[in-house]
């Protein structure tokens, strides 16, 4: 399997990112193990989690870092996987949240204390902070890399300006920069990484880790109409935001591409995403080893140019 880079880092990973919100929430801790199991079976190797993963749910104390920290330690595998975890998010008590120096630094040690390790591969920017300067974020990033806390950074959901802000304030100072991206980003959904948004991440040597790349499960071809919203209990969502003719039109696109290349939908829209310039890999979540084994075949499936360019007019 081709591995790509992260960024212009010494990270090398296979065209999938394990995504395990599910972990401790949808999966219980057996199943997570089994489910990461079989994506380093597979070949692969990254996960992404995040501090505020799954507290969702009553009782739940980010469960997601715990699971993944027992993992590791049970396997004594820390070596060959690569660990990627946020900050940011409301966690629920006072100043738990954000990007200022004191909470982030605070933080880390809560994400190391979980995940059982003395680093993070990737650490990122859960989502922008208005109260907070870049400046001041980035600068404590940068001493959690100096002190080997933290090898590298990204961010997720940002937009051009505020990366651009971010970027210039690294390159000024000489700090730590970001390395990557998480923004939603599927064959519905391409605004979060427009044609602005990727010059600047591709010509500062960044890289797109797309989030939603099934979009919530509607790419799978599960929800053609209204009667198939009640299976699950977000169709009311995915009906409000999906069944519409730009929908459609992509859904007939993706089944005249299964049937050329003999592949499902789920297929069929992960090896999409992995063929865009700048995606080192999709972020998907598997609560099964069959998932693991449909997701693992999809990131690897090479797309005719046929079916590309329909894909890539679909919804236009």
């Amino acid at each position: 399997m081709t591995k790509r880079r992260l960024g212009q880092t010494d990270i090398l990973i296979e065209p999938w990112v394990l995504g395990t919100n599910t972990a401790g929430w949808t999966a219980d801790e057996k199943t997570s193990f089994a489910t990461f199991d079989a994506f380093v079976d597979a070949g692969f190797s990254a996960l992404d989690t995040a501090d505020v993963y799954s507290r969702w749910v009553p009782g739940n104390d980010s469960e997601s870092e715990r699971i993944i920290g027992r993992w590791m330690k049970a396997r004594g595998n820390r070596d060959r996987v690569h660990v990627f975890t946020k900050v940011g998010m409301d966690l629920g008590g006072e100043g738990e949240k954000g990007l200022s120096a004191r909470w982030i630094e605070q933080a880390v040690e809560g994400s190391l204390t979980r995940l059982q390790t003395d680093y993070i591969d990737l650490y990122q920017s859960h989502q922008p902070d208005p109260d907070t300067r870049p400046a001041e974020t980035l600068e404590a990033f940068d001493r959690l890399v100096q002190a080997g806390k933290v090898r590298w950074i990204g961010c997720s959901n940002h937009n051009t300006a505020q990366l651009d802000r971010a970027i210039r304030t690294s390159k000024e100072k000489d700090i730590a920069q970001y390395q990557s991206v998480q923004n939603e980003f599927n064959l519905y959904t391409r605004d979060k990484y427009d044609a602005d948004l990727a010059e600047l991440m591709q010509g500062n040597g960044l890289s797109l880790l797309p989030f939603y790349s099934l979009a919530a499960g509607f790419l799978t071809g599960k929800y053609r109409g209204e009667a198939d919203l009640a299976k699950s209990s977000r169709g009311e969502s995915i009906g409000k935001r999906f069944l519409n003719p730009k929908g459609y039109s992509i859904l007939h696109a993706m089944d005249r591409a299964a049937e050329r290349e003999d592949a499902s939908l789920t297929e069929i829209a992960l090896a999409w995403v992995v063929a865009q310039p700048g995606v080192v890999g999709a972020l998907a979540s598997a609560s099964s080893t069959e998932q693991v084994a449909q997701i693992a075949n999809g990131v690897q499936l090479e797309l005719s140019e046929q079916s590309l360019k329909e894909l890539n007019a679909a919804g236009q």
